[in-house]
């Protein structure tokens, strides 16, 4: 049975100002370049690439953005735990629960692109103790499931 996690979501407005916090908090600035990409990042339900973030705050700014500039933005977020990445899809999502450090096992549909996350600490923490004992130190686990959602099943 996996263990759960007791978290507080946030979403809207109070996700952005939670983001802003846990960077705040990490010693990085909440810049309004920054906040902006958070946003686009956090309107999406599936996971989004850098190249559809940079084309959605080019949109919101008036100006394009380049896609190198939100790449970085992203990597400094999933550093901070503001965001996560699907590896396979090179695409992220935002985090509903900033600040909260746990291992996530990401459930892709391969139909629809729909991306969400669940928690189970025995597993992880069995990858975890396997990496070690194969010599690795922060050993960070990225476990990606694919298949087919409930709807797109049906």
């Amino acid at each position: 049975m996996a263990t759960q996690h007791k978290h507080h979501e946030h979403s809207g407005d109070r996700l952005v100002d939670e983001a802003g916090k846990v960077l705040a908090d990490a010693g990085e600035q909440w810049t309004t370049m920054r906040e902006d990409v958070f946003r686009a990042l956090a309107d999406h339900d599936r996971p989004a690439s850098a190249y559809d973030i940079a084309e959605e705050v080019g949109k919101r700014r008036g100006k394009r953005v380049a896609a190198n500039s939100v790449y970085r933005i992203l990597d400094l977020f999933v550093r901070t735990n503001l965001a996560n990445r699907i590896e396979s899809a090179n695409a992220y999502l935002a985090n509903a629960h900033p600040g909260c450090r746990h291992d996530c096992i990401f459930l892709i549909c391969d139909d629809c692109g729909q991306a969400e996350h669940f928690d189970d600490d025995k597993l992880t923490g069995a990858l975890r103790e396997a990496g070690k004992a194969h010599g690795y130190s922060d050993v960070r686990p990225v476990v990606e499931l694919r298949g087919l959602c409930s709807e797109c099943a049906a």
